[in-house]
């Protein structure tokens, strides 16, 4: 068997500096020294310098020279233009695999995907659920086999991610979401590309509004 090939210092890096960030462990505008950092991760100042040059050009953090970096926030005016992007990426994700069509082993995991959604809201476990619809999202993507696609979706989606948990707890029972994401999988099923476009975006627009209308709300303007 094949040992996992190790990650190098600046992958380490850059995916423990990432995680924090998307968890919220380092919230948004706090300001640490690449020393500080490197501390804090037990390696040299080298791959932390790396990691954060990538993390600037993801447009999570700001690169501040001799200052090392600030969590950059994200405002209701950011998440409105991130979830345009979405929304038209992911649709032409949904066309696109109902255009060429998936496995049958595929269908099965967007099926289980929205099952376990249908579950988890059943039992009012929300964390439980956004796990399950972020994965949903994320196979209806790398499903398209588009690899440009992907990594943008990938940006955007992670740009997302500290909103969607901060303000998960604020949204109404999400079960209008789960109707789209079925609806999305038999439009699939189906080879209906058409529809599969028309019902993500929808979904997705829908999506984006409720998170800009909840940030505003409740003042959450830099998150």
């Amino acid at each position: 068997m094949n040992k996992p090939a190790k990650l190098s210092m600046p992958n380490r890096a850059y995916q423990e500096i990432k995680r924090r960030i998307l968890d919220n462990e380092i919230p948004p505008s706090t300001i640490i020294l690449e020393q500080e950092l490197a501390e804090l991760l037990d390696m040299s100042r080298t791959p932390v310098r790396e990691a954060l040059i990538r993390l600037s050009n993801e447009g999570m953090v700001e690169v501040r020279p001799r200052h090392g970096m600030r969590v950059l926030p994200v405002s209701p005016e950011d998440m409105a233009e991130i979830y345009d992007i979405l929304t038209a990426l992911e649709a032409q994700a949904a066309e696109i695999v109902a255009t060429k069509g998936i496995s049958k082993e595929q269908l099965q995991e967007l099926h289980d995907s929205v099952n376990e959604m249908d579950e988890a809201l059943a039992a009012d476990d929300l964390k439980r659920w956004s796990r399950a619809d972020e994965r949903f999202h994320m196979l209806l993507v790398e499903y398209s086999g588009n690899k440009r696609l992907i990594n943008m979706v990938n940006t955007y989606f992670d740009q997302s991610h500290r909103v969607r948990c901060l303000t998960l707890h604020l949204r109404p029972k999400p079960i209008n979401s789960n109707n789209d994401h079925r609806s999305v999988v038999a439009a699939i099923e189906a080879s209906d590309p058409e529809t599969a476009n028309k019902c993500h975006r929808e979904h997705r627009k829908k999506s984006g509004q409720m998170l800009v209308d909840i940030l505003k709300k409740n003042s959450l303007s830099s998150l």
